[in-house]
């Protein structure tokens, strides 16, 4: 099955063709958020690997704010990977050592209250080793994947040692923004929940990182635009971004989150936007919309013509 993120950046796609077809009008909103985001506050040192950091901020703030996550993504790049993977017991023993994994080997949610008193560096670096085992699910690639830095003899311990002092700091500094910015923007009470799926993730593979009572929220770790004289960064607002937040809204075909409100957290820039679903629908589509028929017509899409397209390209 493809996937969300891997369609809306496929120009000839019939998800990326339905979506631009139906809301053409994004630079305004793209501008807007450019102005408001201001300059990037947290700029990573050259030592940072972009991809596997975006990742690891991704985990940390869902410890901070769900306070039961799922950690199946993780487990599933160590299954599907471990025949090749030389470190995989001792992902599995860190993953049963956080408790989602029982004896009886049913997963279960992770209890982030259980750790509260480990230091940043910890929390850090076990963000950046999740990240590391998803991108075994996401990508089910193994060449270049610092796991293969590792060895059948190696202990939990080897693979919290992955992520570099440069990687622990900027995260720390990540997180650190993430505290005061992004967790009083987010309501207080209500249902939380991350990395979680929609009815459309049957019909094409898609989870979120964040839903806190009916806000969904998705998290953008990266730099912003090139570096101005002054070295400074502008955020940067994708038409891809927007793309991704909308199909997300749309594959919750029965409202089970009952959405209201998307967002976009912009890590390093520290900078929650956020927009009640129906008026950004309508401001990129230029016109009054009917969400429950769009939801409809999206899943009709995803069933009908994204598969053939995907069997004759792929």
């Amino acid at each position: 099955m493809s996937a969300l993120t891997y369609e809306i950046k496929d120009p000839r796609s019939p998800v990326a063709l339905w979506l631009h077809a139906k809301f053409p009008h994004h630079k305004e909103i793209q501008s807007t958020f450019r102005i408001a985001a201001g300059p990037a506050r947290v700029l990573p040192s050259p030592a940072v690997a972009h991809g596997t950091q975006g990742g690891a901020i991704d985990w940390w703030l869902r410890f901070l704010v769900d306070p039961a996550p799922s950690l199946q993504l993780p487990i599933a790049g160590v299954q599907v990977r471990h025949q090749e993977l030389p470190c995989w017991k001792a992902c599995l023993h860190l993953l049963a050592g956080l408790g989602v994994i029982g004896r009886d080997r049913a997963l279960r949610p992770m209890a982030p209250a259980r750790f509260a008193d480990q230091p940043d560096e910890w929390w850090a670096r076990l963000s950046y080793a999740l990240a590391l085992m998803v991108e075994l699910y996401r990508t089910g690639r193994l060449d270049g994947s610092r796991l293969m830095r590792l060895s059948a003899a190696s202990s939990p311990d080897d693979l919290l040692s992955l992520a570099n002092d440069a990687e622990v700091t900027d995260l720390i500094a990540m997180k650190d923004l993430a505290l005061a910015q992004l967790l009083p923007a987010l309501p207080a009470g209500g249902r939380v929940s991350s990395g979680m799926t929609f009815d459309g993730s049957e019909d094409l593979s898609a989870d979120a990182d964040l839903i806190a009572d009916g806000i969904l929220v998705d998290f953008k770790a990266g730099q912003g635009g090139s570096p101005r004289k002054d070295g400074t960064r502008a955020a940067s607002l994708s038409r891809t971004d927007l793309d991704q937040l909308l199909g997300y809204a749309l594959m919750d075909y029965s409202d089970t989150f009952a959405l209201h409100t998307v967002a976009i957290y912009a890590v390093r820039f520290g900078y929650l936007a956020t927009w009640p679903l129906q008026q950004l629908g309508e401001q990129l589509a230029g016109h009054p919309i009917d969400l429950p028929a769009l939801r409809k017509e999206f899943a009709q899409v995803l069933r009908f013509e994204l598969p053939p397209y995907v069997a004759a390209h792929r």
